[in-house]
């Protein structure tokens, strides 16, 4: 564990010099370490990291952003985005805009997990009821606002998200109708502890894991199956090694775009609100984008060999209630924030 750690401080520190090497003298951070104005209008270049491949719709939608914040800043702002994991896995890219090193990031809110643990709702199964309900929550919840800017003295914010869709389980043959059907079958589940006690109260056995790993682990037996939206299929290729889709739609867990509290401080407000208006916008018309990606998904998954199963859901939404009871005893706040979010249900 001692060796693991070492490992990791040692490549994100590898990460942090490769990003100071490569900023210009226009980056934010740069501007940040020469004490700029937080009312300068001096040009600014932005790097923005992710971890979905260019072909993926959040890429499409985060090079709208990119677009949008040029033109509305008349190109006193840029954004560079670097895809695929270019700059490290989640945990990295997090530490870096913590660190003021990275601008900015697409990560995943269970990601953010593990830096506030306000962030463990959106991973809590079942807590938004359908995507309606989801998108309510996410446009107009102020907790969902809280939470995005409780991390300020932490060293990020959020400032805009992304549908990441709804997240089920696919296997290499198996329906998966109920809890007993999941019993002893390895399941790959994001690092986040919420998704981990999830699997566990759906049957299953959690496998933590990176993204990059899963398609070899299906290959080889390592895991029995994995849980993800219907891209996953397609833009990963899973679906050449997983030809069971299960629609247990036991979450929708968003992507969250965090920014630097360093840089942004650093920034004039015109400038902030080119960005944020920019996300805003993006994250609208992400939407339509993210729809006609899951259609298409499904349409090549088919045509691959993958059998999508529409089940009722009650049983898992059963396993789950107890995550509930135990997510709003731990503390005040979380009462307050997942009544606030059933609250939006219409």
């Amino acid at each position: 564990m001692k060796m693991k750690k070492l490992l990791s401080v040692a490549a994100t520190g590898v990460l942090s010099l490769s990003l100071l090497a490569a900023c210009g003298s226009n980056s934010a951070s740069e501007n940040a370490e020469n004490g700029g104005s937080s009312e300068s209008a001096e040009a600014v270049s932005l790097r923005l990291a992710h971890n979905q491949p260019e072909d993926h719709p959040v890429h499409t939608s985060l090079m709208e952003l990119s677009t949008l914040t040029e033109e509305n800043s008349d190109g006193n702002v840029k954004i560079e985005l670097f895809p695929n994991g270019q700059l490290g896995q989640e945990r990295d890219v997090i530490e870096l805009v913590k660190s003021g090193t990275l601008d900015m990031a697409k990560v995943s809110a269970s990601a953010l997990e593990a830096f506030d643990s306000n962030y463990a709702i959106f991973s809590l199964p079942y807590v938004f009821q359908s995507k309606e309900h989801y998108y309510e929550v996410m446009d107009n919840s102020e907790a969902v606002q809280e939470i995005f800017q409780g991390t300020k003295d932490d060293g990020f914010v959020g400032i805009g998200w992304y549908d990441a869709g709804q997240r089920s389980i696919y296997t290499a043959d198996k329906k998966v109708e109920s809890p007993a059907d999941m019993n002893g079958m390895k399941i790959r589940v994001q690092e986040s502890p919420t998704s981990i006690s999830m699997i566990e109260a759906m049957g299953g056995a959690p496998t933590p894991m990176s993204y990059g790993e899963v398609y070899t682990s299906l290959q080889q037996g390592v895991i029995d199956g994995a849980e993800n939206n219907e891209t996953a299929l397609t833009n990963s290729k899973h679906g050449e090694v997983a030809k069971a889709y299960t629609y247990t739609e036991h979450q929708y867990v968003p992507d969250v775009l965090i920014v630097s509290t360093k840089m942004w401080d650093k920034l004039s407000e015109d400038q902030q609100k080119a960005i944020q208006d920019a996300a805003s916008a993006s994250t609208e018309s992400h939407k339509d984008v993210w729809e006609s990606a899951i259609e298409e998904s499904i349409k090549a998954s088919e045509e691959m060999g993958v059998t999508f199963y529409t089940i009722d859901k009650q049983s898992f939404i059963d396993a789950a209630t107890p995550l509930h009871d135990t997510f709003k005893a731990e503390n005040e706040t979380n009462v307050k924030y997942f009544d606030e979010f059933q609250s939006h249900l219409k």
